[in-house]
């Protein structure tokens, strides 16, 4: 038996890659314009087969305050990551490690979004996940205290996206 999808296009998203599209091709030409909305409209619209599941954000404020706080991480990050790899051999010893964390978010874009989180912030690599989705594996280049990086990562990153997504 077949299923009915219901395409919808996204303005959020065609607003987005208008803009991407102006951005690559540094002009704001009627001509241009033109073809990167419709270009964006096509893309959304072919786009939206891949994702059946839509994101609904619940606290938008929460979101903002995530992006702060990541983008903070991710500089603070970049600055201790070049300090060990810049620093000259025997000045500290390294604790490079593997740590489960146990997860309380379901939200699959949730996931996603802490997938990228980990990701994009130097130092952090996503290993895995369980296959119930309870417990994520993460390796930490510089792991000295595993209590406090999984209460640092649950109040930082798992509550504030629980708040966001579910």
């Amino acid at each position: 038996m077949m299923q009915t999808f219901r395409r919808r296009i996204s303005p959020v998203q065609v607003l987005v890659l208008t803009a991407l599209w102006l951005l690559l091709n540094q002009t704001l030409a009627l001509g241009h314009l033109l073809l990167g909305v419709a270009l964006a409209v096509v893309l959304a619209w072919g786009g939206s087969t891949l994702r059946p599941l839509s994101a609904r954000l619940r606290r938008i404020d929460v979101a903002a305050a995530l992006a702060c706080v990541v983008l903070l991480d991710i500089v603070r990050s970049n600055i201790a990551v070049a300090r060990i790899v810049l620093s000259p051999y025997g000045n500290r010893k390294l604790h490079s490690g593997f740590l489960d964390i146990p997860l309380e978010l379901r939200d699959p874009h949730g996931l996603a979004t802490l997938a990228m989180i980990v990701t994009s912030t130097p130092g952090t690599v996503w290993v895995g996940l369980s296959p119930d989705g309870t417990l994520l594996r993460l390796h930490v280049l510089d792991l000295v205290d595993e209590a406090h990086w999984i209460e640092l990562f649950k109040n930082r990153y798992e509550q504030r996206l629980m708040r966001i997504f579910e």
